[in-house]
């Protein structure tokens, strides 16, 4: 690994990307959380073009397509507490799609770290459940702090595992006042 200006500048927008997607996990709405998401996506998606990291550039695309969609489709239809048929048709896309991107852009297993992150991500922002959303944060970072050691990138790493603290820590304050609540 060579540390130029391109490599340092991937780092700048790994930071950026990283800043984004921890606000995500202290948001209540899901509207805003995908937002931010998708800022963060496109810091990500340069990241990952500086790096070189095919695989993972090919899931910011396709999570970038994902999470416009769901603007969307909560914006045409509002607010549902129940999911519906279009909701799992729209899941088998998304995965469809995940394939389809993996197929020209597989670097060896470890490039699929990065698709099995971009997977569980995709489930935990498909469900109604904020708290899903902040469960399934954990697995995913584990994921993404691997690609990112793979893909050399430093930044990604730390700042990683600062973001798997951040959805431990939102998962925890937001199933606090459940079990407060249930032993009531």
């Amino acid at each position: 690994m060579e540390i130029d200006f391109i490599y340092i500048l991937s780092q700048v927008f790994t930071i950026l990307m990283y800043a984004l997607l921890a606000w995500t996990y202290f948001l209540k709405d899901k509207r805003k959380i995908v937002i931010v998401s998708a800022l963060s996506l496109v810091a990500n998606i340069i990241a990952y073009v500086l790096l070189g990291a095919w695989t993972g550039l090919a899931m910011c695309i396709v999570a970038m397509l994902r999470n416009f969609y769901i603007l969307w489709e909560e914006k045409r239809y509002g607010k549902r507490e129940k999911l519906e048929k279009r909701d799992y048709i729209f899941l088998a896309v998304v995965y469809l799609g995940i394939i389809l991107a993996t197929i020209p852009t597989y670097e060896g297993f470890l490039s699929l770290l990065s698709v099995f992150a971009t997977s569980v991500y995709t489930y935990s922002i498909w469900q109604k459940s904020t708290r899903v959303y902040k469960f399934c944060g954990i697995p995913v970072g584990i994921l993404w702090i691997a690609y990112n050691a793979y893909v050399k990138s430093a930044f990604g790493v730390i700042l990683e595992a600062i973001l798997l603290i951040a959805s431990i820590i939102g998962y925890v304050a937001e199933i606090k006042p459940a079990k407060a609540t249930t032993r009531s």
